[in-house]
């Protein structure tokens, strides 16, 4: 009987020492991943990305609290975690053929008084030159994407489900590209994600170069349009 409570307070004492051990590791792991991720942010250069990956998937909340303490703001936080993944994903989206991905675009870039309506495949865009996306569209289609635009995230997972790309490029505001990001990821597919310009519901503002530029990645020099460098000006 004696052993018995003996071997059990052993064990719930080992337990306590795991416990505080891990919760320490997190600590100082959590600890240093910020401090590299704002010295990167400081420097506009990303070190030990994969690392700092590997610390936001298992230490993203732990890591927040740590960024807010050193007065880092949830939209700088963003900003750097979407330049972290396209860093990493860069290289394995240029290997995948261009038919196999897929670029999702918001409904907010429209303009106000777009004919457009919406289908289950997101908006059919008209072409009516009031806005950029429909020469934005024709010219990506023409290098060999699919090009959807959408008014949520709902009809992304529908149209992934559906088409089965391999990789796509989500463009958004920074909430929505960081929300998207994620999503993807778990989907298991290469992202990339470009930021608006402007933010709001209706609208905004595209970063056109920065999607032409992801879009041209691993492309055939050959396959891409000679009109594509006067949109991305």
């Amino acid at each position: 009987m004696d052993l018995d409570f003996l071997t059990w307070n052993y064990l719930i004492y080992l337990i306590g020492e795991l416990t505080i051990i891990i919760i320490l590791g997190a600590l100082i792991s959590a600890f240093v991943l910020v401090i590299i991720s704002l010295y990167s942010i400081k420097k506009k250069r990303l070190y030990f990305p994969r690392l700092i990956k590997s610390g936001l998937v298992f230490l993203e909340g732990l890591m927040k609290g740590m960024f807010r303490f050193f007065g880092l703001e949830d939209r700088e936080l963003y900003t750097f975690m979407i330049k972290l993944m396209n860093s990493m994903n860069s290289a394995e989206f240029a290997k995948i053929p261009v038919m196999e991905r897929a670029i999702f675009i918001p409904q907010c870039l429209r303009s106000s008084r777009c004919p457009a309506h919406l289908t289950p495949e997101g908006l059919k865009c008209k072409n009516c030159g009031q806005c950029d996306v429909g020469q934005a569209r024709l010219l990506l289609e023409r290098m060999g994407y699919k090009v959807f635009i959408v008014p949520g995230s709902s009809f992304i997972k529908r149209m992934v489900k559906k088409y089965r790309p391999k990789a796509i490029i989500g463009v958004g505001c920074l909430a929505e590209v960081k929300e998207g990001i994620d999503m993807a990821d778990k989907m298991g597919l290469v992202v990339m994600g470009v930021v608006t310009l402007k933010e709001g519901c209706v609208e905004t503002i595209a970063n056109w170069p920065e999607l032409y530029e992801i879009a041209v990645l691993g492309i055939d020099p050959a396959s891409i349009p000679e009109d594509l460098h006067t949109l991305a000006d």
